[in-house]
This record gives structure tokens, sequence and C-alpha cells, in this order.
């Protein structure tokens, strides 16, 4: 998942940070995209994927955008400085374009040996073509590697219980946001279950206030009160089983009970009117939150940068409250799992060398995350996928940060975006039908019967 003027997928576009403070760039890590060019990378190849054949020479693609491509860059000059003899060249990408490059040099036979991916649905594909390294024996014989990080991220590196990918970088779960100075005015408290979230409904409209802010044009914001919703009725299995392509997957009762439960709220005027008219990317629904026009907000872990930055004093004077999403009563799923981002992911070819293999693996095992790394997205805000990484917080920010990294790593189940986990094909059809459903111009059923006719694809 991903945001910046809060496009997930632009989610490393970082056009609307300028004037942020460190750590407010920081939460916004995630997904992204850059804003510069195409570019070989010091030392790096011009873009051909393969190293220098015969040596342990890796090659490596990534995205481009700051801060994540400085610090990208430093870890692999720090590789390579310890290891001149089977050194990273890397070649850097815009979001929009690596999306595109990599899928072909990929298919082609001529990909990088390490590559940069978001897991889930993508790195499926790899593996259904044979494409990528299977890396579960890696990370058997290398323990101490996987056990220092969040358990929840390796979720979306494996596929039928293999481990594909090594997670990396920095977590970004979707959080529920309210506005403190709205609910003093009205007089009400947080919601602890969705029951509460419905009885407070009427309350706001009729002080005049927006329950909830939502940029619904861009589809994905309202796609993660699905993914939360279905998670606490049912807990992860569900979304498991249309994850895992199992025929019929969406007529599970959960799924309908789901789909119901958001439009009962859509009915109840629980959404800003004109919703479907909003944009993520605008900004426009953070404005409603801070600004008091709306009273709360789903929305993912990078808003809060933008909202410190145009939100006056809406941040620092501590009128943002902030949690986990509400229990459904008698729902099976856990309330401490969550939904968003739960890291970034490298592979390995399958095609690249043995000398090359080699190279990646050591790279995986002593510098991604390294104390160096660690501090680094601290430092620009972010929360790094490492145990113990809270304690580089520090200053105004470090009660967010450290909500964010409780949150993900006492999370039980952290899903990945349905958008990001599911193949191209459904998760555009999944967008399409959640859309409609916000709008009532489909019913529960219908739903289902669309989303069904897509499994697998």
């Amino acid at each position: 998942m991903d945001p910046s003027n809060t496009s997930r997928r632009g989610f490393l576009k970082l056009a609307g940070l300028a004037g942020l403070s460190a750590s407010a760039v920081g939460t916004l890590a995630a997904c992204g995209g850059g804003t510069q060019p195409t570019t070989p990378g010091a030392g790096g190849s011009a873009g051909g994927g393969g190293a220098a054949a015969g040596t342990g020479a890796a090659s490596y693609w990534f995205l481009s955008g700051q801060p994540q491509q400085a610090i990208r860059e430093a870890t692999v000059k720090r590789f390579n400085t310890a290891n001149p003899d089977a050194a990273i060249k890397y070649t850097e990408f815009q979001n929009d374009a690596y999306k595109t490059k990599i899928k072909t040099a990929i298919g082609a036979g001529q990909g990088p040996s390490i590559i940069w991916g978001w897991g889930g649905g993508g790195l499926r594909e790899y593996v259904k073509n044979n494409q990528v390294e299977d890396l579960t024996s890696f990370f058997s014989e290398n323990a101490a590697v996987k056990d220092r990080l969040f358990p929840s991220a390796f979720e979306a590196a494996s596929v039928d219980g293999k481990i594909y990918a090594m997670p990396a970088e920095t977590v970004t779960p979707i959080v529920f946001y309210w506005n403190k100075k709205v609910f003093d005015k009205v007089g009400v408290q947080p919601p602890q279950t969705w029951d509460d979230i419905m009885a407070l409904v009427p309350k706001f409209n009729d002080a005049g206030i927006a329950p909830f802010s939502l940029g619904g044009q861009s589809r994905w914001t309202n796609m993660m009160w699905l993914e939360f919703l279905l998670d606490r009725i049912a807990g992860p299995e569900v979304f498991q089983n249309a994850f895992s392509g199992k025929a019929g997957a969406w007529s599970d009762p959960a799924v309908l009970d789901m789909l119901t439960k958001i439009q009962d709220l859509v009915k109840a005027n629980g959404f800003i009117k004109g919703f479907s008219s909003i944009t993520a990317d605008s900004n426009a629904d953070l404005a409603l939150l801070y600004t008091g026009k709306a009273a709360m907000m789903v929305h993912g872990a990078w808003t809060y940068g933008t909202m410190k930055a145009d939100g006056g004093d809406f941040v620092s004077g501590g009128n943002l409250g902030y949690g986990n999403f509400p229990a459904v009563t008698g729902g099976k799923g856990d309330p401490t799992n969550t939904v968003g981002n739960p890291a970034q992911y490298y592979s390995i070819s399958a095609k690249a060398s043995d000398a090359e293999k080699n190279t990646a693996k050591k790279f995986f095992s002593t510098s991604v995350l390294d104390d160096t790394e660690i501090k680094a997205w601290a430092d620009s805000g972010s929360v790094a996928i490492v145990k113990g990484s809270n304690a580089q917080f520090s200053g105004a920010d470090a009660p967010f940060l450290n909500f964010i990294y409780d949150t993900a790593s006492n999370a039980k189940s952290f899903a990945q975006s349905w958008d990001q986990a599911l193949p191209a094909n459904a998760a555009e059809t999944l967008l399409d039908n959640i859309a409609k459903l916000f709008q009532l111009s489909i019913t529960p059923q219908e739903w289902v019967d669309n989303m069904n006719k897509v499994i697998g694809q």
C-alpha cells in the first residue's frame, strides 16, 4: 500500500512533503514512487539486469525517491566497501517506470539479481513462473536473520508455506484517527466497537459534523474499511482463502456481513456528503478531519506527516487521536490484528548465477537492516521492521511512532492491502466493485458474485 499526497501507490512520491519534518516524511514510507528519472546507481549498471558473468557481483534494482533512495544506496555502499570482490551494482527507477520495467525484464530472463518489490500478488506471480529463488532454507540456516524481524512481515513474503523474499525496510499500518476537539464538543468517547461507531453516527450528524471523512474517489480508501471489518468479523482466514485462489472464497457468510455493515454505515450518513467525489491525492480527506468538519477517519500511518505539516496545531497541540480499528462484538478477529503495508520485499532472481545468489544472500544477512540502516529509517521518521528499533525514536513524534511500532510488532496478523496482495486483474475488479458498493449501486450479493468470478485470475 502506498500514499503521498496521499495516493498510496505514489506513497513515496514526496511531492506533498516539502516543509515536513524528517519524522513526518518518514511515516510516509512504504510502497512507493520516486520522483527522479531512471538512474544507474553509483558504480551501477546502465540498466541491464545481469552482473558480470562468472563473478560474485550482483545487480539490484530499486525505487528512487527520497529519503528512501539515499538509505537504500547507503546500505549497498556499506556492503560494497566490506565486499570489494562481490560488489552490488544498483539501478534506480521511478515507481511507475519500475513496475513496467521489472515485469518485462524478468519475463525476458534479463532482470536483476536482487528484485525490490511489494510481496503479495506480484511475488506469487514470480513464484508461479519459477522466476525467484526459494529462500526457505536460507532462513532456516540463518535463523537469527529471521528472528530479529517482525513475524507479521513474513506473510506477504511467503507462498504456499515457503519464503520467497527478504522482508525489509519499514512498516505502515492503517490507523483509526479521530479529532479530540470534536469529540469533546459533542461530549462523546472514541468507539471501542462497531456498535459504538453506529451509535456515534447520529450524534455527530445532529451536531452538523460528518462522522467520517473519506476520499472515496480513490477507491482504495474505501477498501481499508473492508479489510478491517472482515478481519474483525472472521479473522484473516477468509481473505486468505481468496488470496490463495480458493473457488467461491468470497461466498463466506462473513463477507456478506461485512458488506452489509458497510452499506448500513453509508445509508446512516456515516461518511461525509459527496465522499465519492473526494480524492485522497488532494489530501482533502485529511483536511476535513483536522478542520473539524469530520470527526473520524480510517487512513494510513503515512497521513500523520501531512496532518502535522498542514493541520496547524492539530497534531502539535495534541488534538489528534489514534488507535487500532474497533472490534466487532462477537467477531472472531483478534483486536490486535492490523492491515496495511507490513514491509517491502527483496527477492533473488532464479536466473542469477550461483555466485550472484551467494552475494545477494550475504547482503541480506550482513547489511540489510543493519544498525546503521535502522537508525537512518528512525531519523527519517519511519519504523524499521526490526524488533527493538523503537529505541531510536525521540522527540515529539515518538509517541505516534511507538504506537506504529507496537501495532506492527504485536499484531497476531498483519494483512497486506488487498489490492497489493491480489493479482492485478482481480485487484482492479475489487476496487471497481468496492466503489459501487459504497455508492449503493450494487448489492452485497452482487459484489460477492462479481468477485468470485475473478478468483485466481
